[in-house]
């Protein structure tokens, strides 16, 4: 190997690919930074010539990190929020023709939220293989296990995210689900709601005081209904490319922005911030005038 300058350079080239894997793993941006930090500092100890393949030995390093750090989290009663919610990026939904034929990574939060449900061996040997390519032999070494079993672990993951609800409907469709359940719950009606809602669905919201989930179209039509008296502006927007919700004050100020996952025209799966520190942080719409698809309501 070369110099340190060199090798210092060499881990810049290979950062965002680290990043990225890291946070596919870990379901956070600063979780993935402070992984790759590790691995830096891993490096920053070896000896330069004790490292044959460096772009490998840096997957496998942060594979490990990645593996300590979601066994971790599984052994503590609580969760911080920074760890557990994907990224937001929230845009008007304005169905121009250069916005519908824009490429979007349809399937990005959804995916999240199943990694999620993934024991750490199987997340890893799945994101690695299916997602990064590394060939089941590196990642068997990863793990400590058998490259048989590593891809039985990958194959019971893929087994799970195929059978997920991930979005199946086009963008039209599930912008006519999303404004549904807009309509229907402005109007306070709980038969439509009731159709436009999946049975098992899954609403987890994020909160200043933590993680709430609600599960069945029983509960979340009952928090809808308590919450049907307060007065907000509501629109649909983009949420990571996808049709979503956005939830104002009638003052303006931003109050929730919801993900919605929509299967055979129903929501299956919203994931909703609810945090106003963490609004704050964030470039989001404007409050919109009142307009034929606007109104008061109450999602969220």
């Amino acid at each position: 190997m070369t110099p340190d300058s060199t090798l210092a350079a060499a881990f810049d080239d290979e950062r965002e690919r680290l990043v990225a894997l890291a946070h596919r793993m870990l379901g956070s941006r600063a979780d993935a930074e402070d992984a790759v930090q590790e691995v830096w500092l891993r490096l920053s100890v070896q000896e330069p010539n004790s490292i044959n393949h460096l772009p490998g030995w840096l997957t496998t390093v942060t594979g490990r990190v990645c593996i300590d750090m979601l066994r971790s989290r599984r052994s503590r009663p609580v969760t911080a929020i920074e760890a557990d919610l994907p990224e937001f990026t929230v845009s008007e939904d304005a169905e121009s023709p250069e916005e519908a034929a824009a490429t979007h990574d349809a399937v990005g939060l959804a995916l999240l939220v199943v990694l999620d449900s993934l024991g750490p061996d199987e997340r890893l040997a799945f994101v690695l293989h299916d997602i990064f390519a590394v060939p089941f032999a590196e990642i068997a070494q990863i793990l400590g296990a058998s490259t048989d079993a590593t891809k039985m672990m990958a194959s019971r993951a893929r087994r799970k995210v195929r059978g997920a609800a991930l979005p199946s409907d086009g963008r039209q469709g599930q912008r006519r689900v999303v404004d549904a359940f807009l309509k229907a719950a402005r109007e306070g009606d709980f038969d439509a709601l009731l159709q436009v809602l999946d049975p098992d669905i899954t609403w987890r919201a994020y909160t200043a005081r933590g993680v709430t989930v609600k599960l069945g179209v029983t509960e979340v039509v009952a928090a809808a209904e308590r919450g049907v008296r307060a007065s907000v502006v509501s629109r649909r927007v983009l949420v990571n490319g996808m049709p979503g919700v956005m939830t104002w004050s009638r003052s303006g100020a931003p109050l929730s922005v919801m993900a919605c996952t929509v299967r055979d025209g129903r929501i299956v799966d919203v994931v909703a911030l609810v945090d106003p520190r963490r609004l704050a942080t964030m470039d989001l719409p404007p409050c919109p005038p009142p307009g034929p698809t606007d109104g008061e309501t109450s999602p969220g």
